[in-house]
């Protein structure tokens, strides 16, 4: 446990960074071809963690986006939109800043647990979470024409393919035969 939250101090000072590109053709190709996850940090929510004693089912006690990051998301949004790019699941972290980036982006999200901040969690249900995603996304490469949206934390991404993201930027992921995770390409924030 200790070592996870020294991974997730790192990730927040910005360790572990990976190099940055631009959306590109390549990316728009792979998301018509389907088989993939695009995994989005949420946007803009200004801060670094939640308040002591938030609540889930009550946005004024966590974090939450910022005029600028409804902007971003709804940007992010449009561009999928101008692109005909129609995900086919949109599941977001039950946390309000997650939810709001999904639906000013898409108009829908299904809240999906496993999506949650590890932060809240147990080492023993951040470990449950963590294959439940694994398990998606194996069933998601599975399914050729089909992309999902999955927006949630950084710290969930950091311990899913161990590597950090930008507030709205966007991860795209597929199962590697050996049942891991493998990063195609990244999205960054409109």
């Amino acid at each position: 446990m200790m070592e996870l939250q020294r991974r997730h101090v790192l990730l927040a000072a910005g360790a572990g960074v990976l190099p940055r590109a631009w959306a590109s053709p390549e990316i728009e190709a792979r998301l018509r071809e389907g088989g993939v996850v695009l995994a989005m940090r949420h946007a803009l929510a200004p801060g670094t963690f939640d308040p002591p004693g938030f609540k889930l089912g009550e946005c004024s006690t966590q974090r939450n986006l910022s005029d600028v990051g409804r902007e971003q998301a709804r940007r992010s949004g449009a561009w999928f939109k101008s692109r005909g790019l129609q995900p086919a699941a949109v599941r977001a972290s039950p946390w309000c800043r997650c939810m709001e980036t999904a639906q000013l982006a898409f108009g829908r999200a299904d809240s999906w647990a496993a999506l949650g901040s590890p932060r809240a969690g147990t080492e023993r249900s951040n470990a449950e979470s963590l294959a439940a995603l694994r398990q998606a996304l194996a069933a998601v490469a599975q399914q050729p024409g089909r992309f999902e949206v999955w927006v949630t934390h950084m710290f969930v991404l950091a311990d899913l393919i161990d590597a950090n993201a930008d507030s709205g930027e966007a991860l795209l992921l597929t199962s590697s035969p050996n049942g891991g995770v493998r990063l195609l390409g990244r999205l960054r924030p409109a």
